[in-house]
């Protein structure tokens, strides 16, 4: 075979190029992207280490806040769990609400009939140790952390009550949260407080509803405050129950698809009042706004946040989701509430304390301003 010799220029910029290559692949490891590239120089060369997870959890993080959408979030795995227990409206734990607080945590709110009300627990103690560890200074979800645990097993809480230091054993168990509830007020008129629109609202909301109209109810209060929302097919049947026949709510997708939800014939024909606030979000907002556009109720309260655009959870490859907002609602009549939400037709402040004591599920309906407002309404219709 006959030798080719190559000049040695093109050898050169051969041997060069080689080099090259060998040189960045000991400085930057080549990627598809410049999150990639920044990642494995970080991983390869920082002086102290780097955790991989904690880095891409802060940048998956970091990315979904960078569209500037306030609905859109990042769940890392350890948080899944968390989020679809919540979504399913049943979880293994001792069924308190807490927020921090500079001793340790605020228990703001304690299930009915959960193991930490079995045990004692109240709205307003302080928890300042968890199995006998001091938990001043840590945030909520270090605390959450040393509360969870396995079904069956127990967690010693102790807490603050005023001045008065209390320990008890709390056993952690399967807690189904209450969705909807009901009562029975003054001149027969029905409260029914619903929690969130997730995992089985429609059918429990439409059985309470269906049990106080049996006890006689002659109207109706829906008590949506501090209802974050949940799934559009719960709130859906529940108007598609309430409210004559007609288009419900209107869907708009990324892909410029719409869709237009519609009820029945079949309604309930009672005087009706929604109480709203700040802390009513999405199907809640929408859930008020269809029962007043067809006339069928009064808005009493507080502004509602203004939620306007709708969630797909997407599961990345190591089990971390996404909550995108891939589309936008619109009420029957196309009012778009995104950034403006609901002006109440009565307007009635209440005060940080029974704001607090309403949120806790602790205030009687009779000293509820907002309630009160609600039924006074209704009686003069």
């Amino acid at each position: 075979m006959k030798k080719v010799l190559l000049p040695i220029s093109y050898v050169l910029v051969i041997l060069a190029t080689i080099l090259g290559t060998l040189y960045f692949s000991q400085n930057v490891r080549q990627s598809d992207s410049k999150l990639e590239e920044l990642e494995n120089l970080l991983i390869e060369k920082f002086v102290d280490g780097v955790d991989q997870k904690t880095l891409e959890d802060a940048a998956a993080e970091a990315m979904v806040d960078a569209m500037g959408d306030r609905w859109s979030y990042y769940i890392s795995v350890d948080d899944v769990q968390a989020y679809e227990e919540n979504k399913n409206n049943s979880y293994v734990g001792i069924g308190v609400t807490i927020q921090s607080h500079e001793k340790g945590c605020l228990i703001v709110k304690v299930t009915s009939g959960g193991p930490a009300d079995a045990a004692g627990i109240q709205a307003q103690d302080i928890v300042i140790a968890v199995d006998e560890q001091g938990v001043g200074g840590m945030d909520a979800d270090q605390i959450k952390a040393l509360v969870r645990g396995e079904e069956g097993t127990s967690v010693s809480l102790t807490v603050l009550r005023g001045e008065e230091e209390i320990t008890v054993s709390v056993k952690r168990q399967t807690v189904n949260t209450v969705v909807a509830t009901g009562q029975m007020l003054e001149d027969n008129i029905g409260l029914v407080t619903i929690s969130n629109f997730n995992t089985n609202c429609y059918k429990e909301t439409k059985a309470v509803i269906n049990d106080l109209l049996e006890q006689g109810a002659v109207a109706l209060i829906f008590d949506v405050r501090f209802n974050g929302g949940g799934y559009k097919s719960e709130m859906v049947n529940l108007l598609d129950y309430l409210l004559p026949s007609g288009e419900l709510f209107h869907s708009t997708y990324y892909t410029g698809a719409t869709a237009t939800d519609m009820s029945d014939a079949a309604c309930i024909t009672v005087p009706m009042a929604v109480l709203i606030n700040s802390e009513s979000y999405s199907a809640a907002e929408f859930f008020a706004a269809a029962l007043r556009e067809y006339d069928w109720a009064v808005l009493v309260g507080q502004q509602t946040q203004g939620k306007g655009h709708f969630q797909e959870t997407f599961t990345l490859s190591d089990g971390s989701m996404v909550a995108i907002s891939t589309g936008r609602y619109t009420t029957p009549n196309g009012v778009d509430l995104e950034g403006i939400g609901l002006t109440p037709d009565y307007a009635v402040e209440v005060t940080d304390e029974q704001w607090w004591a309403i949120y806790a599920g602790t205030l009687d309906p009779m000293e509820d301003p907002q309630v009160l407002k609600a039924i006074d309404v209704l009686k003069n219709q």
